[in-house]
């Protein structure tokens, strides 16, 4: 993970992503957190945190609504010490009788020296998608399912 700093190369930015998407699918907030820098600015749709306790607390309301959740990131673009991702994932909603949704979206990541994130920026949108509207079934590689152009 050290080799995972700026400045990226192509390599290290395709990496970095997948470590990210690997760590968010495991649904832990205290695994994740550590990734960021302790002041870490986060605009998450239309919610604003800073700080890695926000951090931890917008995580875990996140998986308590979230669930079944399967993720895949993708590299966007990258430059020296930024990363823009798009990503899609899929879960359950715990607040709308756990209907299936997807939600699709662009992040824009800025790290430190050290290769931990200093600012992460998400727009989303979510659609309703139904269990037979599912991409990232169990037991499929999140990484192996083919999306289409008009998903990107």
């Amino acid at each position: 993970m050290s080799q995972l700093k700026p400045p990226f190369t192509l390599e290290t930015a395709q990496a970095k992503v997948k470590v990210a998407q690997a760590a968010w699918n495991t649904q832990k907030p205290s695994d994740i957190v550590p990734a960021y820098t302790s002041d870490s600015i986060w605009r998450n749709r239309n919610t604003f945190l800073k700080g890695s306790a926000a951090i931890h607390e917008f995580l875990v309301k996140k998986w308590t609504r979230e669930k079944s959740y399967r993720l895949r990131k993708e590299l966007f673009a990258f430059s020296d010490s930024k990363i823009a991702v798009q990503f899609w994932y899929e879960y359950q909603d715990a607040e709308d009788g756990m209907l299936w949704k997807r939600c699709y979206g662009l992040e824009d990541w800025t790290f430190d020296a050290e290769g931990k994130m200093r600012k992460r920026m998400m727009s989303g949108n979510d659609l309703l998608i139904g269990e037979a509207g599912r991409w990232f079934v169990d037991g499929v590689n999140v990484d192996e399912v083919e999306i289409g152009e008009e998903h990107w």
